[in-house]
């Protein structure tokens, strides 16, 4: 019985880095995971498409494939643009759909580690105040996550937490650093919950400008890779149980 293919969907940028750290997370997960088939495919800008590599893995001859969103959150990308591009998928091809990353203590796990790779040690959680800036989602169920986030990072032991986001709803990275300034933290750090950089990312990195810290995107870190791996493991074994039905 074959192992389902892993097929990483990621949206793709016309910025050279965002490709190049997907590609650098899928050699993670590799590594972590050699004895599974890992691909990528992009939904626009940068090939391979995914209508590409899944009619290649049908002419292959593979038969099941889980299609795993690079996504933080569930919003439209997820819910719709996705499941259209594998509608149309070879009919030969067994696709199920694996859920995205977000939300995970291994994502917030990295969130930290980004942070103590930017500067900061434990023992500056109880003084500095944290910046979670996204990307920004017009779909409510995106923002309510990025919110809950926010709040259960807090619990871990941080002065304070604010949500914040680059397009599409308040507040603006910087008006979340001014809050937490005015809040009486000793110092301010954002903490980019993106994956990768790219033009929303920089907007984020020009309103960290009056925070002490900033931190690098999530990127191929090992907590990341693992998620992936999570997701991918949930999604196969449906998938699994109906071959050996």
């Amino acid at each position: 019985m074959s192992t389902p293919v892993l097929l990483v969907i990621a949206h793709g940028s016309r910025d050279p880095r965002h490709a190049a750290t997907v590609h650098a997370l899928v050699r993670r997960v590799r590594a972590l995971r050699p004895g599974v088939r890992v691909e990528t495919g992009f939904l626009e800008f940068n090939v391979p498409s995914v209508p590409g590599v899944l009619e290649s893995l049908a002419t292959e001859g593979v038969r099941e494939v889980v299609a795993l969103p690079l996504l933080l959150t569930r919003a439209f990308h997820a819910k719709t643009d996705i499941p259209a591009v594998l509608a149309h998928a070879p009919a030969r091809l067994d696709v199920r759909q694996a859920e995205v990353l977000g939300p995970s203590p291994l994502l917030l796990d990295a969130l930290e580690r980004r942070l103590y790779e930017a500067g900061l040690t434990p023992a500056d959680k109880s003084s500095t105040g944290v910046v979670l800036a996204s990307a920004g989602s017009s779909d409510p169920e995106a923002i309510a996550v990025i919110a809950e986030i926010a709040r259960e990072w807090r619990r871990s032991g941080w002065c304070a937490v604010r949500p914040a986001f680059a397009s599409a709803f308040l507040p603006r990275t910087e008006d979340a650093v001014r809050e937490l300034r005015e809040l009486g933290c000793a110092r301010v750090a954002v903490a980019p919950y993106v994956l990768a950089p790219g033009r929303l990312p920089d907007r984020i990195a020009r309103g960290a400008a009056a925070a002490d810290v900033l931190a690098d995107v999530l990127g191929p870190s090992p907590e990341v890779a693992r998620v992936l791996l999570e997701r991918y493991d949930a999604a196969r074994t449906p998938v699994l149980a109906a071959v050996g039905a």
